[in-house]
């Protein structure tokens, strides 16, 4: 019964933990760029009564074995990375990734971190940054008296100004490409940055050969935070965290009757 206890307690701290998660992917529903995480878990350690293949009598072994299971925990809440939904806007600088890669954005430290939010603005140097300020790179610069702003699809940005004929181009918007975009590091704010279980980045043009997604001008994209499936998992998670209490319950008064023996 003592195993009992502590293996429910561990079920229901997991189921916490489970809803925690369910919690944060609907918070951030509505967040541009957001990648849902699913919560996974791992049985632990189990006590072996019986070892499976040992040995029965002297021509023959015990088949299965009696083997009793300690609980479970959290091994890890794996980020999703489908593509969520596009949203037409009325900014020229909202950009999409259609299929795979990442915006590279400088952090305040400098470190290179990367984004699917494509929510940018122009600065007061006319610079393309994210909406906390963060730097685009390569860096693409605006004049102020441009009269619009083109962005094709393989990342090639271009302006129009005033008695010009010809558009300018300002730069190429590269984007950035992990073996194993699950290992990146979640900083908040919607950027990652680069883990040994990630790998390193790969740079390269939109739409290239590089299996690089292309831009689509004009449309942001929307969190892949399925509202219905996360409600599904709540209440998966909230029965599976009742049962486990359930089983707290009943062997605590098998307890009980144990001390009440004697009486």
């Amino acid at each position: 019964m003592i195993r009992a206890l502590f293996s429910a307690a561990s079920g229901m701290t997991a189921q916490q933990l489970n809803v925690d998660n369910i919690a944060n992917n609907l918070a951030n529903a509505n967040t541009a760029g957001y990648k849902a995480r699913r919560a996974q878990f791992q049985d632990l350690l189990y006590q072996n009564m019986v070892q499976p293949g040992s040995a029965a009598s002297a021509n023959s072994t015990v088949p299965t074995g009696l083997q009793l299971g300690l609980g479970t925990r959290a091994a890890s809440n794996e980020i999703i990375f489908t593509q969520g939904n596009f949203v037409q806007t009325s900014n020229p600088m909202d950009l999409v990734i259609q299929g795979n890669g990442f915006f590279q954005v400088v952090q305040p430290s400098g470190q290179l971190a990367y984004t699917r939010d494509g929510s940018f603005q122009v600065d007061k140097d006319g610079s393309l940054v994210t909406s906390n300020g963060n730097l685009v790179q390569p860096q693409i610069t605006i004049p102020p008296n441009a009269l619009s702003v083109s962005v094709a699809a393989d990342g090639t940005v271009s302006y129009m100004q005033p008695n010009q004929t010809a558009a300018t181009k300002a730069g190429q918007i590269q984007l950035a490409g992990f073996q194993n975009p699950a290992g990146l590091n979640s900083l908040g704010q919607n950027l990652f940055a680069p883990t040994e279980a990630s790998g390193t980045p790969t740079v390269g043009p939109p739409g290239g050969q590089d299996g690089f997604g292309s831009l689509l001008q004009g449309y942001t994209e929307q969190s892949n935070v399925s509202i219905v499936q996360e409600f599904i998992n709540l209440i998966v998670a909230q029965r599976a965290y009742e049962a486990n209490s359930k089983v707290v319950k009943a062997a605590d008064e098998m307890y009980q009757q144990v001390n009440n023996l004697k009486q």
